[in-house]
């Protein structure tokens, strides 16, 4: 077997050194033209690679919604198996950074289980803050500084997810069932919260991140009430997470008209308090993050919490 050794390393220096010696004021009398950015072509629009886009359009409200999914690596490999699936609330900017993220942590083996990773969209031809305002909430009584905005369409949206997306992801990919996760964060955390408390079966686990609790004078502490009034159980692996800045405090980052970290907390207390068998709950506070950077901190907290490596 050949060695590179260090001498012969310096050899090679030392012999190219001299070559570029000799040629440094040809070079320098050749240099490269300019380049012509008009003759440049059009730019192609970057695209993630392994990914899929698939029309999935709601009969009902006749708007046309998308999800976008991401394969593991393994899939076409293992074709007996199954996989647990990620669903994933504001797909336009979650699915990129959490796809990125699943990858990125294993590079060095395996952390995060392989799962598949469906991207909820918003419904085309609508501004994404105005589709997710409509279906990511559950009464009409939305704040009064979104005048004109449309609110209260979660539970519409609840019944096109159960009766047309994910029945579509399921008969066109092998997903188990059993194994249905939803992450939502900011809004996307009151829907899931929404149907935890309505339709806990759809999912077996949910994501919970930075959730709006405040909304419509915390709505959502209701549902958790009403809920616990009339079961006995709640089968359902939770994660919370909320940024340190969302509450009060003395900087700019902070929250001072919610307090989040508070109303997350709030939560984790009352569902610890019902006792229920089926019911796991978790939830983290991320030092240093505001509402709008803790987002990636919190993706990858929660995938390494709910889809650990076996």
């Amino acid at each position: 077997m050949r060695v590179f050794s260090a001498a012969a390393a310096i050899a090679m220096f030392t012999t190219g050194a001299l070559l570029l010696g000799a040629c440094g004021e040809k070079a320098d009398a050749q240099t490269a033209p300019a380049p012509d950015p008009a003759a440049a072509t059009e730019g192609a629009p970057y695209v993630l690679t392994g990914t899929q886009v698939w029309s999935v359009p709601d009969p009902v409200s006749g708007r046309d919604y998308q999800v976008f999914v991401s394969l593991p690596a393994g899939y076409d490999a293992n074709p007996g198996r199954r996989y647990p699936t990620l669903y994933v609330t504001d797909a336009d900017y979650a699915f990129p950074i959490i796809r990125q993220i699943a990858r990125r942590v294993n590079l060095d083996g395996p952390v995060i289980e392989e799962f598949i990773l469906v991207g909820l969209s918003y419904a085309k031809g609508d501004g994404g803050a105005d589709s997710r305002r409509r279906d990511y909430t559950p009464t009409p009584n939305g704040p009064r500084n979104s005048a004109g905005s449309v609110h209260g369409g979660g539970a519409a949206y609840q019944t096109y997810l159960k009766t047309q997306a994910l029945p579509f992801v399921e008969q066109k990919f092998r997903t188990d069932p059993a194994r249905r996760v939803l992450l939502g964060h900011s809004y996307g955390a009151l829907l899931g919260s929404q149907i935890m408390f309505t339709d806990p079966a759809m999912f077996s686990g949910y994501v919970l991140g930075s959730p709006s609790f405040w909304f419509d004078k915390r709505h959502m502490m209701k549902m958790e009430a009403d809920y616990a009034r009339t079961h006995r159980d709640l089968p359902a692996e939770v994660f919370m997470y909320v940024g340190g800045f969302e509450g009060p405090g003395p900087t700019a980052r902070h929250d001072n008209e919610t307090d989040m970290v508070g109303d997350m907390r709030m939560m984790e207390r009352l569902l610890k308090s019902r006792a229920y068998p089926g019911l796991s709950v978790q939830s983290t506070v991320l030092e240093n993050e505001d509402h709008l950077t803790v987002a990636p901190v919190g993706f990858t907290r929660a995938l390494m919490t709910v889809l650990p490596a076996g």
